[in-house]
């Protein structure tokens, strides 16, 4: 029996000559394995909604932990902006690469709707490295390294947070401090932010470059302290920063 599943292709492999293993997370099972069989064939009319990034509806004969069969898809949004801006896409393939590998962690249902509406957003033209910021403090929660932003990481304490430092893994208070770099009250207000907001919900970011910049530096820190994680796609965005 042919079923639809709502799904977002995060990355393929090829088979064969003429084939793609899909690997798309759904909606309705989570990430799986889906064969496409000749959709690499310039005569196959799935040749271009098999892709890497594609968000849509798919028609396949599911099995259970083992490779589904793709029998047609039909796009949900074609997400135009993102894939014809190389900087986007850039964006596009570190927030796909974060949600694939915190997945295959954590297995949350949750992660679907962080990525589709992450994905969103940024075709929707709002900032990109605010996203990927709020997307990356979102992710920790699954990874079990969430942020502690109510309170010292050291002693506990509430009130004179003068900090927040990546290595040490969160706020630091003024008898706590030990000469880490100094971040604007604001900046940990935003982080505070990120972590609380709905996605889905924003219309509008409009962060000042310190402050993203600060806290991009806290959060590379913090995923290089605590995750353990190293994502190739992460050192292409440091890059185009720099441009």
């Amino acid at each position: 029996m042919i079923e639809e599943v709502t799904g977002f292709i995060v990355n393929t492999v090829d088979f064969g000559d003429s084939s793609l293993i899909l690997n798309i997370l759904t909606k309705e099972h989570g990430l799986i394995g889906v064969m496409g069989k000749g959709v690499k064939s310039m005569k196959s009319r799935l040749r271009t909604v098999t892709q890497k990034f594609t968000y849509g509806s798919f028609y396949i004969y599911y099995k259970k932990e083992k490779l589904s069969l793709l029998k047609d898809v039909d796009i949900i949004n074609p997400l135009t902006n993102l894939h014809q801006n190389i900087t986007l896409i850039g964006f596009l393939n570190y927030v796909t690469e974060l949600i694939y590998q915190v997945y295959k962690e954590s297995e949350s249902p949750y992660l679907f709707d962080l990525l589709i509406d992450t994905v969103i957003k940024m075709n929707e033209g709002l900032d990109p490295e605010v996203l990927v910021n709020i997307l990356e403090v979102k992710c920790l929660s699954f990874l079990g390294v969430g942020l502690l932003l109510d309170e010292c990481v050291s002693c506990g304490k509430k009130t004179e947070i003068v900090t927040i430092d990546g290595d040490r893994g969160g706020l630091i208070c003024k008898n706590c401090y030990q000469n880490e770099p100094l971040v604007s009250l604001k900046t940990i207000q935003l982080l505070r932010m990120y972590y609380y907001v709905d996605i889905k919900s924003i219309q509008k970011l409009d962060i000042k470059k310190e402050q993203k910049k600060e806290i991009n530096r806290f959060l590379n820190l913090y995923y290089s302290r605590y995750t353990g994680m190293y994502l190739k796609s992460k050192d292409f965005l440091e890059k185009l920063k720099d441009l």
